[in-house]
């Protein structure tokens, strides 16, 4: 299995075959998981101080913050696995 991995904003990059999903951050269920993933010291803040547009969950437990938006990660992550099936 190889490793690919995604741009999810300001060169921040991560494995793509370990997210679990790209969610927008404005439900209150989302802002929970956000506030316990904080508490758990599993909270990875990658906006660079903008607003957060995407929580990134991974199968390890830990939440990405991204300030770039969730379609625009989830068209990266389809666009690199498309190029990877044709090259």
């Amino acid at each position: 299995m190889s490793i690919k991995l995604i741009n999810i904003g300001f060169g921040n990059i991560v494995s793509a075959n370990r997210i679990i999903s790209i969610v927008s951050p404005e439900s209150a269920p989302i802002k929970r998981i956000i506030q316990e993933a904080r508490d758990k010291g599993l909270l990875i803040d990658a906006t660079y101080g903008r607003r957060t547009r995407a929580v990134i969950v991974m199968d390890s437990d830990h939440v990405i913050l991204s300030a770039v938006q969730p379609e625009t990660v989830a068209s990266r992550l389809h666009d690199r696995e498309v190029s990877v099936e044709e090259g």
